[in-house]
């Protein structure tokens, strides 16, 4: 039961993510923040985003906790709850609240570490071990994904500082990308977002499947 609600919360998610591209069109995807769907006219929908993806988190944590074990192994699973929270925090404060920083502090970082330490540890078991290739594979995206978003925030910025446009988390941003800056870290906030659920997806789903 456990595995389909991950699976479940995962794809609600992303349904809504999805969603949102649709009814609110005036935020670019291409280097608008998905947490800044939260400015628009459909914060309900960003708020479901950022609960089913702690949920699917959560409900993975605590199917995971008899699978593995080992002090590296629960470390893992406590970042992965530490992850959960930093999710659940992105849709309880929104972009504007000074607690949202803390929220991406506690949800983005600490999710590829336990990805990965936490994939190591079941494809060492024969029950796991027929779907290595799928779970490293979506394990190693999720590190890729941050690495891809923090240099194209790094280009983006500089970018608009270039062009004179200042960069703040009190600053509104502008209506539009000038001329030579390339942005393009809103696609990989997206692709970001999909490696992290499309983790808790591939483990909840080979769940089901033993």
């Amino acid at each position: 039961m456990l595995a389909y609600l991950s699976l479940g919360s995962g794809f609600l998610s992303l349904l809504s993510l999805l969603i949102l591209h649709f009814v609110s069109p005036e935020f670019k995807p291409s280097w608008r923040m998905i947490s800044e769907y939260a400015l628009g006219k459909h914060k309900w929908l960003i708020t479901s985003f950022f609960v089913f993806w702690s949920l699917s988190t959560f409900f993975l944590a605590l199917l995971l906790w008899n699978q593995v074990g080992g002090i590296w192994a629960r470390i893992a699973l406590i970042l992965l709850v530490v992850s959960g929270i930093g999710e659940f925090m992105g849709g309880a404060f929104d972009v504007k609240h000074k607690l949202h920083g803390l929220a991406f502090a506690l949800g983005v970082p600490a999710l590829p570490v336990a990805a990965l330490v936490l994939s190591y540890q079941l494809v060492r078991q024969d029950a796991w071990a027929i779907h290595k290739s799928s779970i490293l594979y979506s394990a190693h995206s999720t590190w890729i994904s941050l690495v891809l978003m923090a240099v194209t925030m790094i280009v983006m910025i500089s970018g608009f500082k270039k062009a004179g446009i200042p960069m703040g988390p009190d600053i509104e941003p502008p209506d539009s990308v000038p001329a030579g800056v390339i942005a393009v870290s809103g696609y990989a906030n997206r692709i970001l977002v999909f490696c992290y659920i499309l983790w808790l997806l591939v483990i909840a789903k080979i769940f089901t499947t033993q």
